[in-house]
């Protein structure tokens, strides 16, 4: 099954829509630049709406697998056992920002995973208060095989490609193909309810990213969002049963 991550909800029924709706995980935007940046208290209201108790402890250390594919496959079953025991997973969408500053506003916010979105390297995730999902630019004129080769093992849960940062872009299918043949990746960039259960069908990633492909007027919009996540896991489910 296709996870589904609504991405730069601004409002709890934003966020509560996305739920609803049967997301994985709903994220929340604290990058400088974003438009869609939410203030401490904002990001602590949308949190409180969904979990109506107070978060867990952060996932703990996921163990010692030491090639990049196993690390992933294990970050992956390690997401889907928290997935079992509570949907959405929130996340905090980060850019270029301190670490202190990141792992404060997880703090106070009571975040469940943080998104590395900015120039950070893989160092920089085991300096986070939580797990991390690791945002991955792919160049153009790079292969699968180079983007895997330059991640690194033990330091971030989960790999997200991203073409360009939020903006949208679609990524390069057959790179993104690729990395998904060799361990469960993340795909945002230009996905939509439209399009997205045919890239699943392509692609096969692990989880899709969406956030400007739900909107209307710049706006979350409840019925875009159902048919997101509606579409991703049909496609999910009929590859899975073909397969």
């Amino acid at each position: 099954m296709t996870r589904v991550k609504i991405c730069g909800c601004m409002l709890v029924s934003d966020a509560l829509a996305a739920k609803d709706a049967g997301a994985d995980f709903v994220g929340l935007m604290f990058a400088p630049e974003s438009r869609r940046r939410l203030s401490v208290d904002e990001g602590r209201a949308i949190v409180a709406s969904l979990a109506g108790r107070k978060p867990e402890p952060p996932l703990v250390s996921l163990g010692g697998e030491n090639d990049v594919p196993s690390w992933f496959r294990h970050g992956a079953d390690a997401l889907d056992r928290l997935l079992a025991r509570r949907r959405p997973l929130t996340v905090g969408v980060f850019e270029n920002q301190t670490l202190d500053e990141v792992n404060a506003i997880a703090d106070a916010v009571g975040l469940d995973l943080i998104q590395l979105s900015g120039d950070e390297s893989w160092e920089d995730c085991l300096l986070a208060n939580r797990q991390v999902v690791k945002a991955v630019e792919v160049p153009a004129g790079v292969s699968g095989e180079d983007v895997v080769e330059d991640m690194e093992a033990g330091k971030a849960i989960a790999c997200l490609l991203d073409a360009s940062r939020g903006k949208g872009v679609p990524a390069d299918e057959s790179v993104a193909a690729e990395v998904a043949s060799v361990l469960p990746v993340w795909l945002a960039g230009g996905l939509t309810p439209e399009n997205v259960g045919d890239l699943v069908d392509r692609v096969r990633p692990w989880a899709v990213d969406v956030s400007s492909g739900v909107e209307t007027d710049s706006a979350k919009d409840p019925e875009k969002i159902h048919a997101f996540v509606q579409a991703a896991r049909m496609a999910g489910v009929t590859r899975e049963r073909s397969t």
